[in-house]
């Protein structure tokens, strides 16, 4: 045979470089291997390989893997859909050459009966599912490991940490680049619900604490799962790719098409750039970010997010023999006791610095060179993997699991972090092959040989950005990216033909329903009950989709249902019996927020259309005049800087995304729907504003009621028959509430009947305190959960309620849990009306998080008590007011949240005292910069821990367990200090941390022999600035509160000294060294 040239490595990169921007048919003109017979002969040693590694321990049943080639019995989904990445990733190969002679179709079927093995197994699992979409409670999570034969379940979710919400996210990745490469691994419509559900199973990840890539949750092994932004990558990226897939392929039919709610895809997204670079609560840098960001997901296109996060691994876990997993992980070391499933308290502390290194994930960085066409880097880590790949009897390479410090080196790698050597591990040799290990190597060096390119690893272009991809064609929206200039269309739309021409003598051209016919306006709760048909199924006993609520972006949205064409309105139009939907102001409020939100985070092709909403009921409102002004504002184009375009219906239409719903079609259903429907009137009637009969302004003077809690029954019925004030009745009608019950009969109408139609006369004269009395004596809650997840999610805790009985909330709560967490014991007694005005505030807060994030700088634990007391305070203390925060109406509590929360950008201006400053960020519990960094130093320097309001917080085992970056380390500290319960003493003790911190970094020799007591110190200070000035020893320490910061940090500085020299230090200090405090 003729000896022909072999391209070099660079030749081949030059090659896919040119390629990548080609078409598909130009790509494999340049992608032509110069020496035929070299290109099969390498294939053919690569399935050489394929078969002894990976084809000779795949299941003969099912065609799953398990995780070593040792493990007869048990077969992992990670393992198997990395193997069957691998296979197609030959398969892909071998599809270049002519005659294959059968090997292509043999790894594309192998392929195939891997993934269908796994689907095969979750099938089984199908009450898992549907109970999980509920709850999301691990307990009901899909197995990720099963027996290798039969497919059984091998191991229970109380044994083992199942919940794993990146593999199945990673399935749903692989299955539409397989899909789209021509396989067909999807054969019936059963299955094509069950992967519709699994989209609803990874459509929650941004709320759901999970197990991760690890199968272990936090860093501690304690059992506990937590939320990780690997997990929340992998899920955005699958939901990006699955929506609008046709899973029978080419040939498939309409209802073989899978449908994904584009705002649960924003959440991910949005949850997952704001965890980044973090991995979790517990792990600030995890190299499984490295498959999020990297191959296979690509799930972020924000290069200064993706630099941060890469750097981060690379520098925090990369050494000589691979990547360490995250900090002091125990896994394979030598320390570890493989007999306990979870570590001991602060076990993890031994395992610094010893950490095992993972060869795998420099194949990982290989894969990343080669997309990024990054040549250095793939030569760099080609290198560092050399001398770590064994081999086997074939000679074929044979990638280690792990490599791991020896017991006898443990002391002096610990002393001297990569410079002891390291042993390989038992899995990962030739006689037990690290299955994974041994897969990504195959796609690695398929891509460094030049026989795969990367379009063809990644069919869909995941590693291009949103707008660079090939735009798909269909009926089916597709994620594009955004325009640079994105336009909002906006649609005016007019309850009656009254108001349309009213609003016409004002220069507002609207439509009414009737005008905009054929196309039907919904109620965003009719479309929920469209979605609910998908993937149902009796047989498999699915349930289609939870009744979730349709969010803003699903609403921009015009649908093709059943032959309608239908456009919803957003859901700050629904008219609930939640007291909010009465207060025109916040609605104007909010329709600014939706359409800023929609053209903030519209990823779609075709724009987004918004409906507004305008009703009889607005125009009767005083801040009437304020909406004309905003749609006037929208018909010049623009909304606070925002394009927008107002026009009829009909003629946005072809520009708008439009989904069409085509499983309706094949449905044999009759659906109930109730589209928005137009007030007909006799005549035209209103001519202007001023024809318009006004919502009156109802006042009156309070008067409270609360000593009729101890007269009879009888006597307040008959107090109640002589009171006419609103607020009067209502405070009574809520003592025979809560004592005689709902039923009650009062001149024979129920008690609860009475209260509902005075809630209903309050509200249409705004009078809101008695308007939230009412709501909350009949216990209304807001129907939807969705900002409370949005506060949780960005890192922060909540706490509802009040003192001891706070309730804290670290993790999502469901909607049925709501009721019984704001009608809790502790809020009926402190104050009734704390139940309803709570779940404002919390509703304010999750919106204002997820726009004005930087309102929360500092703050970690939102107390809702606190910030309403911090409210109050502004209130009555600053502006002087009579008025109550439960007076207000709702847009004005809720700009007097913003006020509280902005306080940084007014304080000075306004002149406030020092005291009112610390007052306010006390309740609202702002810390500085670095602040939980300084207090991990000062714990350092404490061996017997630190003391404040008689609560101990040792130094171990926090700092043995916790790192200072840690956000578990935070909310510990955060935690001790909510024990203060006057906010200006809290903050003091915030400067006193930063003083006492500042000495010990002027003076590393420093150290506290005893516990470091922050009261006493604080005493000590109080009592040197009331000496120094003259004054009496007193409780009341508002002098010193209103001092300024330089001022108290002086005093708090000299009783540090003081603290420390009364022996409180180590003696090389009391030896003659001075101590820096200037």
């Amino acid at each position: 045979m003729t000896t022909l040239h072999v391209p070099t490595y660079n030749q081949t990169r030059e090659r896919q470089r040119s390629a990548s921007g080609c078409t598909d048919t130009d790509a494999d003109v340049h992608l032509r291997v110069i020496c035929y017979d070299e290109t099969v002969r390498k294939l053919d040693h690569y399935y050489g390989i394929v078969k002894r590694q990976l084809l000779q321990n795949q299941s003969i049943s099912l065609g799953i893997f398990p995780s070593t080639s040792q493990d007869h019995r048990v077969g992992d989904v990670r393992t198997s859909i990395y193997c069957a990445a691998s296979i197609w990733s030959l398969f892909q190969a071998y599809r270049r050459i002519d005659d294959d002679r059968g090997k292509a179709y043999e790894l594309g079927q192998s392929c195939v009966k891997c993934m269908r093995g796994i689907l095969t197994c979750w099938m089984r699992q199908c009450e898992h599912v549907e109970s999980f979409k509920k709850g999301q409670n691990p307990k009901f999570a899909l197995h990720a490991k099963f027996h290798l034969l039969t497919g059984e379940e091998v191991i229970s979710s109380e044994e083992y940490g199942h919940l794993q919400i990146d593999i199945v996210s990673l399935y749903l990745l692989f299955l539409v680049q397989m899909i789209t490469s021509g396989l067909q691994i999807i054969y019936t419509m059963d299955e094509v619900t069950f992967v519709q559900n699994l989209v609803y199973y990874v459509e929650r990840a941004y709320r759901t604490p999970d197990f991760g890539m690890w199968e272990r949750g936090s860093k501690y092994n304690n059992g506990t799962p937590e939320l990780h932004a690997s997990s929340i990558g992998l899920a955005k990226a699958a939901l990006e790719a699955i929506n609008g897939c046709n899973l029978f392929g080419e040939k498939g039919a309409s209802w073989s098409v899978i449908f994904v709610d584009i705002d649960a895809h924003n959440r991910n997204r949005s949850i997952f750039e704001t965890l980044l670079p973090r991995e979790s609560s517990s792990k600030n840098v995890d190299v499984s970010l490295l498959c999020a960001i990297s191959f296979p997901a690509f799930a972020t296109h924000d290069q200064m997010l993706y630099s941060k996060t890469r750097n981060q691994i690379v520098s925090l876990l990369e050494g000589k023999h691979g990547f360490k997993r995250f900090h002091r992980d125990g896994y394979g070391t030598v320390l570890e006791d493989n007999k306990r499933r979870y570590y001991h308290i602060a076990e993890t502390k031994v395992f610094e610095k010893i950490e095992c290194e993972w060869p795998l994930f420099f194949l990982f960085m290989i894969i990343e060179g080669m997309f990024k066409g990054n040549e250095e880097q793939v030569e760099q880590y080609k290198n560092k993997l050399k001398p770590l790949v064994k081999r086997d009897k074939w000679g074929d390479p044979v990638v280690p699991k792990y490599y791991y410090v020896h017991r006898d080196q443990v002391n002096l790698e610990r002393s001297e972090p990569g410079s002891q050597g390291r042993q390989p591990s038992s899995e990962g040799n030739p006689r037990n092959l690290f299955l994974w290990g041994q897969s990504v190597w195959i796609i690695a060096s398929l891509l460094m040989d030049g026989l795969l390119h990367i379009n063809e690893l990644d069919i869909i272009r995941r590693h291009l950005p949103s707008y660079n991809r090939p735009r798909k064609g269909g009926r089916y929206s597709a994620f594009q990216g955004t325009a640079s200039d994105l336009v909002v269309q906006v649609v005016l739309i007019a309850e009656s033909m009254r108001l349309q021409a009213m609003m016409a003598t004002y220069g507002i051209q609207t439509q009414t329903p009737h005008e905009v016919e054929p196309v039907q306006i919904w109620p965003p709760r009719e479309l929920v009950k469209v979605y609910q048909n998908l993937g149902v199924s009796e047989k498999l006993g699915l349930q289609g989709r939870p009744t979730r609520p349709i969010g803003a972006l699903g609403t921009s949205k015009i649908y093709r249902v059943c032959g309608q064409t239908v456009l919803c309105y957003p859901l700050v139009f629904e008219v609930s019996d939640f007291y909010l939907s009465h207060d025109m102001a916040l609605l104007i409020d909010d329709i600014k927020s939706e359409l800023h939100f929609v053209g903030k985070y519209w990823r779609l092709s075709g724009r987004p259309t918004v409906c507004v909403l305008i009703r009889e009921e607005h125009m009767r409102d005083i801040h009437f005049r304020e909406l004309l002004d905003l749609l006037a504002q929208l018909k010049t184009g623009y909304c606070d800087g925002l394009k927008v375009r107002t026009g009829r219906l009909q003629n946005l239409i072809s520009s708008s995304c439009i989904e069409h719903l085509d499983f309706m079609s094949a449905l044999d259903i009759d659906l109930d729907i109730k589209p928005f429907e137009q007030l007909q009137h006799a005549s035209i009637g209103y001519q202007s504003l001023t024809d318009v009969p006004r919502a009156i302004t109802y006042s009156e003077d309070s008067m409270s009621f609360k000593d009729m809690e101890l007269q009879p029954t009888h006597e307040v019925i008959n107090v109640l028959r002589s009171v006419s004030t609103l607020h009067g009745q209502t405070q009574l009608l809520g003592i025979l509430l809560r004592r005689e019950g709902p039923d009650f009969q009062i001149d024979g109408h129920p008690v609860a009947v009475r209260l509902e139609r005075l809630l209903k006369e309050v509200s249409v004269c705004h009078f809101w305190g008695a308007m939230r009395l009412a709501a909350a004596l009949l216990k209304k809650t807001y129907p939807s959960v969705m900002h409370m997840t949005a506060i949780l999610v960005q890192g922060c805790q909540l706490t509802v309620g009040y003192g001891k009985d706070e309730v804290l909330l670290d993790r999502p709560v469901q909607p049925g849990g709501i009721h019984d967490l704001f009608y809790n014991a502790s809020l009926q007694t402190h104050n009734v009306v704390q139940a309803v005005l709570q779940q404002e505030v919390v509703l304010y807060c999750g919106k204002l998080i997820a726009t004005h994030t930087h309102l929360f700088n500092g703050i970690l634990n939102i107390r809702v008590g606190w910030v309403i007391k911090a409210m109050t305070y502004y209130l009555h203390d600053v502006c002087h007011s009579k008025e109550t925060v439960e007076g207000l109406a709702p847009s004005e509590v809720r700009r007097l949240l913003v006020k509280v929360l902005s306080l940084d950008e007014w304080a000075q201006q306004e002149k406030l005292t020092p005291q009112q400053i610390r007052v306010i960020d006390g309740c609202l519990g702002r810390t500085p910069k670095r602040f939980y960094e300084k207090v991990f130093n000062i714990l350092r320097k404490t061996p017997l821990g630190v003391r404040l309001c008689d609560q101990l917080l040792p130094q171990h085992p926090t700092i043995s367990e916790m790192s200072s970056g840690e956000l578990n380390f935070a909310l510990t500290v955060q935690s001790l200090l909510n024990h203060i319960q006057h906010p200006e003493y809290r903050q003091i003790v915030v400067e006193l941390f930063s003083v006492v911190a500042t000495i010990l970094e002027r003076n590393p020799e420093l150290k506290f022999l005893h516990v470091l007591n922050l009261d006493q110190i604080f005493k000590d200070a109080f009592k040197m600035f009331l000496k120094d000035h003259g004054r009496e020893w007193t409780d009341d320490a508002s002098t010193f509160y209103n001092a300024s910061h330089v001022v108290v940090s002086s005093y708090l500085a000299r009783a540090v000294v003081n603290f420390m020299l009364t022996g409180d230090m180590r003696s090389e200090i009391e030896e003659g060294l001075t101590c820096k405090v200037s």
